[in-house]
This record gives C-alpha cells, sequence and structure tokens, in this order.
C-alpha cells in the first residue's frame, strides 16, 4: 500500500524543516537588535539547537544515519543456563 503524500513523513519533515528554518533566521536577525548580552547568547543557542534539528531531520529524510536506516531489531530472550 502506498502512502499518499500528505501522509509520507516526508511530507512533514520538510514542513517542519521550512518552520525552523524561518525561526531560526528571525532569533538570529533578533541576536542584532537586542542589546542585553543574555538574551543574544539565548536567541544564539536556540537557533544553533534548531541548526541540529534541522540536521537530524535532512539525516532522517536521506537515510544518512544508521539509526534511520536500519528497522528495529526484534528482542531475543536471553538463553538460559540452567541457573
Amino acid at each position: 500500500m502506498k502512502l499518499s503524500s500528505k501522509h509520507h513523513p516526508v511530507h512533514h519533515t520538510l514542513k517542519i524543516k521550512a518552520r525552523m528554518g524561518q525561526l531560526i533566521e528571525h532569533l538570529r536577525e533578533d541576536v542584532g537588535r537586542i542589546t542585553e548580552p543574555k538574551a543574544q547568547a539565548l536567541f544564539e543557542a536556540s537557533a544553533e539547537v534548531l541548526t541540529g534539528l534541522v540536521k537530524a531531520f535532512n539525516d532522517y529524510e536521506k537515510r544518512s544515519e544508521a539509526a534511520w536506516r536500519t528497522e528495529p531489531k526484534p528482542c531475543r530472550p536471553k538463553e538460559s543456563n540452567g541457573v
């Protein structure tokens, strides 16, 4: 069964990445508009965290990380050694 585009995960990851990109841009613009160093650091750190999330979404879409490529393996019960 083929998923329609609105049910496909990549359809949603693209939309979320676009929103995060807008927020990253807004945060970085605001760093230049505010003068309090702690607030600037907070905004820049927030932009960096979101940039990392965008990378994770990209990795998921490309299956470029091992975590996104493999199917979960079923758990095997431990072998009993008669104790």
